[in-house]
């Protein structure tokens, strides 16, 4: 089996709420399936095989693949069960491409979910660290971003309203999004006048908790031209899981980042990725996020990102737009985020992305991020690739 050149040929995602209690778990993937397989136009029938996540532990349910599938539509086909956390929906994305581009699948369904009205996020998230040396200090994902942007301002001297200039724009976006959760204006003021998390993270500057699915359907270069004719070809995917223990990350950069996005831009030939890019959907769960990792991806220089934010540069209409869907900080069901991330990153290349179209996108980056500060990168292009 040689290597494949894959596309993404179909996406899929509900309409996502804080709460959706007129559905079951599998009639929530059901939702994004049907709705990936229309945008294909293809049935059940021509899926070879079923990648699936969510944050298991969030649920409390084992053996997802086997319990998913009457919403999956997996019956009789391989499912694989992918979960790493936060970036479980990044994860499946650069699975299912690995699945198809090697030759042992033509075309791929992939499913990210989560129904966290049903979920203990925070004490998930919290049990999940190592009882001695991390969960006394680490209570849920708050604290540890807090930490983050700590570091960031006392090395660099942002400020919390650089941080809120990150969560109006991403608010603002989400109102071209029909999927998002939130979809609601805010200004700097009612950011910083929200109540205080963990300093310097208010309630408006971090993403909710949100029901959602979302379907991909990733298909080899003999089958996606004779699906679609506007496909997005995946021209390189890097990833960094580097660390189990909070204690041994560099706060204030995010060393997952700088280091899978050098090998990204490698992969794909960027060399000045500002330029180059047209577009970004970042796995961004709070504002900040917004800073420091267009840094740490060579975006903005150091110490620059939030000068860089406040040009106006990644709004739409800018010079690289980030997050035209709103990005996490309108919609976060966990284990489907990271792969909202690719999906709109992929209906950005095929000009499927309607009010939050940005005009000629040729290469746009998708991103995942969760675990111990891990990160996950996919590079999509419209031109099929050259090997």
């Amino acid at each position: 089996m040689g290597k494949k050149r894959v596309a993404i040929v179909g996406t899929g995602q509900t309409l996502h709420r804080s709460h959706r209690p007129d559905v079951n778990g599998q009639e929530l993937i059901n939702e994004a399936v049907q709705l990936a397989l229309e945008d294909a136009d293809m049935t059940i029938r021509d899926i070879d095989a079923v990648l699936i996540g969510n944050m298991d532990h969030f649920e409390g349910i084992n053996y997802v693949d086997c319990w998913s599938v009457d919403g999956s539509g997996g019956v009789m086909k391989p499912i694989i069960k992918l979960t790493t956390g936060g970036t479980t929906g990044s994860t499946l994305a650069i699975g299912g491409y690995h699945m198809v581009a090697s030759g042992m699948f033509d075309r791929v369904l992939v499913i990210g979910w989560e129904k966290n009205s049903e979920s203990d996020t925070t004490g998930a998230i919290t049990t999940a660290f190592d009882a001695v040396w991390d969960r006394l200090v680490f209570a849920g994902a708050i604290s540890g971003l807090a930490v983050e942007a700590q570091a960031y301002m006392a090395r660099y001297g942002a400020t919390d309203r650089d941080g809120a200039r990150v969560s109006v724009r991403d608010r603002t976006h989400a109102c071209n999004n029909p999927h998002a959760q939130l979809r609601k204006k805010v200004s700097l003021e009612e950011v910083l006048e929200s109540p205080m998390l963990a300093d310097p993270i208010h309630l408006l500057d971090v993403c909710p908790r949100t029901d959602g699915a979302c379907a991909v359907i990733m298909a080899n270069e003999d089958h996606a031209e004779k699906i679609t004719g506007t496909p997005d070809w995946i021209l390189a995917t890097a990833n960094r899981h580097k660390y189990a223990y909070l204690g041994d990350v560099n706060w204030g950069v995010l060393d997952s980042m700088s280091e899978a996005a050098a090998e990204l831009f490698k992969k794909g030939g960027i060399k000045e990725p500002r330029k180059e890019i047209d577009v970004i959907e970042m796995y961004q769960p709070y504002s900040f996020a917004g800073i420091i990792w267009l840094e740490d991806m060579g975006i903005a220089e150091r110490g620059k990102g939030a000068e860089y934010i406040w040009s106006g540069a990644t709004d739409m209409g800018g010079e690289l737009p980030v997050n035209p869907s709103g990005g996490v900080i309108a919609c976060n069901p966990i284990g489907a985020t990271g792969l909202i991330r690719c999906a709109e990153a992929a209906l950005q290349i095929r000009g499927q992305a309607e009010d939050r179209q940005v005009p000629d996108v040729k290469l746009a980056v998708s991103s995942g991020f969760g675990g111990c500060m891990w990160s996950d990168l996919i590079l999509h292009g419209r031109e099929k690739p050259e090997f």
